[in-house]
């Protein structure tokens, strides 16, 4: 008995660990808000996209030294436009056409879109605590950033649902395809940004034309961004991914706009109301309740899934997706 204890407490030191470094990549991605709008070129949103995956996939790929091989060439670039391709663009198109925090908002309700698509690609049914907490975290979220406003853009909100979509897809879809045997999270986030970015540059150089003139303050921004916000940060991420349920992942995106609220009142001296502060607290406990893994009712079994590396496999028993992506 007191083994069994010891083996369970040790799993939960570990999934603790696991799930303290994955938080990293929202409170890393809360900081883009505050280094967009003091450091970088103004109304630039597509090559800031640019900058923050490409270069962060190629030192990414040098890393790593592995390309993908067969039908994971494919798989890459379906990845690369769903949590970086298409995600970055539509998140930037919202937060620029929205009344301020509404695309946070919108992008919170990603763990009730995760859910649902558990449902479809994994064969999981969600809890109603799952669903009950996905709502809180919306609410808490809402709160913290959500401010009277003009009308409701319906390109802008169409915008930040598909860029929740988006991401939300490609979570659940990393966490089905699992990698390739031999191949680490460190290869597969490069591959990812390596495709976000190739696509996304005809589109910057299309819309937005030639790259602007940068300064220090706008080079160091950008390699923050690309480093630290995205190399980093991705690897982080999909790591989790590798190691976490769904739901345990999606309930830390919730992370990123209480991180912006803190920046905001830290280093730019914005004030936090009450209000503010009581969705802080919302959001945080539901991010918290998140991390406890449901009992959850199976669905009959979908078509296996193909998770080829060995230590996914070994995961397995694991794998109670009931939510989940992100943001960033």
């Amino acid at each position: 008995m007191k083994t069994n204890n010891h083996s369970v407490e040790k799993m939960n030191r570990r999934n603790g660990a696991v799930i303290a470094l994955t938080a990293l990549a929202p409170i890393s991605w809360g900081s883009t808000y505050a280094v967009t709008t003091e450091f970088l070129p103004p109304d630039r949103p597509l090559f800031t996209g640019l900058m923050r995956a490409l270069p962060a996939g190629l030192v990414l790929l040098a890393l790593a030294r592995t390309l993908p091989r067969g039908a994971w060439w494919w798989k890459s670039l379906v990845l690369g436009a769903l949590n970086i391709g298409a995600f970055f663009p539509l998140l930037f198109l919202s937060a620029y056409r929205l009344p301020g925090g509404m695309a946070a908002v919108v992008g919170s309700i990603g763990p009730l879109f995760v859910a649902g698509l558990a449902t479809v690609l994994l064969g999981e049914r969600p809890t109603r605590r799952t669903l009950l907490t996905g709502i809180a975290a919306a609410l808490g979220v809402s709160l913290v950033v959500l401010k009277a406003a003009g009308a409701l853009d319906p390109v802008g909100a169409l915008a930040a649902l598909a860029s929740t979509a988006s991401m939300s897809t490609g979570t659940v879809l990393t966490k089905r395809w699992g990698r390739p045997e031999g191949v680490g999270p460190l290869a597969l986030t490069g591959w990812q940004l390596t495709a976000g970015g190739l696509l996304i540059a005809p589109l910057a150089f299309l819309v937005e034309g030639a790259p602007p003139a940068l300064d220090g303050r706008a080079v160091a921004g950008y390699a923050y961004l690309a480093l630290a916000n995205t190399a980093v940060a991705y690897w982080l991420w999909f790591r989790g991914i590798g190691r976490l349920t769904a739901t345990q992942v999606t309930f830390l995106g919730p992370l990123s706009p209480l991180t912006a609220a803190v920046i905001g009142w830290v280093a730019l001296g914005q004030a936090l109301t009450p209000v503010q502060l009581v969705g802080m607290a919302l959001a945080f406990g539901a991010t918290l309740l998140g991390q406890r893994p449901p009992r959850i009712a199976a669905l009959p079994a979908p078509r296996a899934r193909p998770f080829s590396s060995a230590e996914e496999t070994e995961r397995k028993v694991s794998m109670d997706l009931t939510g989940g992506e992100l943001r960033r």
